[in-house]
């Protein structure tokens, strides 16, 4: 379906996609997963069967365009491996701990314009090796930490949204928002998962492979957040995101509006925030874009769940911190002034300003980094930031007042084509600036195992894994290949 066609095409047929694996985290033993399934409407629901365990129960969770959306719930060792049977296929999935485990970690699994035009062997590339290396050595769970889709098309949807996106900010958002309008968006999002999800190499990981995933401005639209209110908060605006919403509920946690996942702690859902705990580590996913807006990052349900979901981790657990985008990063003010004043630079003002490192959020980037660095130097554990959004590789480290190092690895993206050399090296210089906010606590941005640069400008994905109590990250390049382990603190 062209995006010129979209507006007028019926989704008679209904949508294939899935098994969808999502990761509940462990609890008493068991790892909790749940398996998330679309057939069309007219058929019968569909039977997953769980090795040792026999057909399990198909829990319908909505209808749309002639789609029903079914998610099984899978109660597994969080010890041995276990297998499921899926319309004649099986799947097998490992477990997530106590001892040896790897997990994968991906963003930025598209590009702006033209997404669905590339060839599938180009588009997905690093898919195919992440599929074939999983295949060899299969890992236990995938963090995917932000933009899982570009959905930017969903501004050519419908006649009315084309519209919309030509208008000053004042005008959209006073601008109505048609019935026809909102459903040519809903089909949108639904068809773009559904088809995000089918492509051969992410089919068979994400039915293998449990998820944990947050979604970022692409998975709405480009800089979602980073925009005056009156786009952001206008009838077409609220439209988009609340369409965005209800299938990345589905899609990527599994859930609705009415079915939230335990493992989130504002029940209101206004931040969809969550933590996932294994045998010995959790992953802390904050929600970096329900509540955004020009001056702040996360709201206060958005900081109180944050809070409490690292205040509530057991003593001693390593924690991954899924950061949509770097919490360690240079100085972007000289760029941000650029972008005020020069013309042509404007276009990028929402990028600066989707960054911790933004001017309008330093009050707020530093309140992050005093969290994570007062919750190591308690002796609760330490913490590994995992971040994408860049398009880049890189990593960094804060030297905290214990010794220790809080670290940072940044893969991005693993789709999306790479920048061009010189986006790298501004980025580089800037770097060079330093930038380190509290006080005998120094952040220094490093090159990758191996690699010459501080930032590396290929596509690529990262790996983590551990052994006994020991963790270590590897990523793998499109060019350059394979680094060797960097030893994790």
């Amino acid at each position: 379906m062209t995006q010129a066609q979209m507006h007028d095409a019926p989704a008679s047929a209904g949508f294939r996609a899935g098994p969808i694996l999502v990761s509940r985290g462990c609890s008493g033993g068991v790892h909790h997963v749940d398996a998330i399934v679309t057939r069309p409407s007219a058929e019968p629901a569909p039977s997953l069967t769980l090795d040792g365990h026999g057909p399990l129960e198909a829990k319908h969770l909505k209808d749309l365009f002639e789609t029903s959306v079914w998610r099984f719930s899978l109660d597994l060792s969080e010890q041995a491996p276990a297998s499921y049977d899926f319309e004649g296929e099986t799947f097998r999935i490992m477990p997530p701990g106590p001892a040896d485990a790897r997990i994968a970690y991906v963003s930025c699994n598209g590009q702006e314009v033209g997404d669905m035009d590339r060839p599938l062997e180009e588009r997905d590339a690093m898919w195919d090796r992440l599929s074939a290396e999983h295949a060899v050595s299969p890992f236990a769970l995938i963090m995917e930490g932000g933009d899982q889709l570009y959905a930017d098309d969903v501004l050519q949807c419908h006649p009315d949204i084309v519209h919309w996106n030509t208008l000053p900010d004042e005008e959209r958002g006073t601008m109505a928002l048609s019935d026809a309008a909102q459903n040519a968006i809903r089909l949108f999002y639904l068809e773009r998962y559904c088809l995000t999800y089918s492509r051969p190499a992410m089919q068979r990981l994400s039915a293998e492979v449990p998820g944990a995933m947050m979604w970022d401005d692409h998975d709405i639209i480009d800089g979602w957040g980073s925009h005056p209110a009156p786009l952001l908060d206008g009838p077409v605006g609220r439209g988009l995101f609340e369409a965005a919403r209800e299938i990345f509920l589905l899609f990527q946690l599994g859930a609705t509006e009415d079915d939230l996942p335990a493992a989130m702690p504002d029940r209101t859902g206004e931040g969809l925030g969550y933590a996932l705990r294994y045998p010995g580590y959790s992953i802390v996913v904050p929600d970096l874009r329900s509540e955004r807006r020009l001056e702040r990052v996360l709201g206060p349900k958005g900081w109180a769940g944050l809070e409490r979901m690292l205040a509530e981790t057991p003593k001693g657990d390593r924690v991954f911190l899924m950061s949509s985008v770097p919490v360690m990063g240079p100085r972007l003010s000289w760029l941000e002034f650029v972008a005020d004043w020069v013309g042509p630079a404007r276009k990028y003002e929402d990028d600066l300003r989707d960054q911790w490192q933004s001017r309008a959020h330093r009050e707020e980037w530093i309140r992050l980094l005093k969290l994570l660095a007062n919750h190591q130097e308690s002796g609760a554990g330490p913490i590994t930031i995992v971040s994408g959004e860049i398009h880049l590789a890189t990593r960094g480290e804060m030297k905290l007042r214990d010794g220790t190092h809080l670290h940072q690895l940044v893969s991005s993206g693993i789709a999306h084509r790479a920048p061009p050399k010189a986006y790298a090296v501004v980025l580089t210089m800037l770097a060079r600036l330093g930038e380190s906010p509290l006080s005998k606590r120094k952040i220094r941005l490093h090159r990758l195992p191996s690699i010459k640069t501080v930032y590396v400008e290929e596509r690529n994905f990262m790996t983590l894994s551990r052994k006994g109590r020991e963790w270590s990250a590897e990523w793998e390049l499109e060019d350059q290949g394979r680094t060797p382990p960097l030893q994790l603190q």
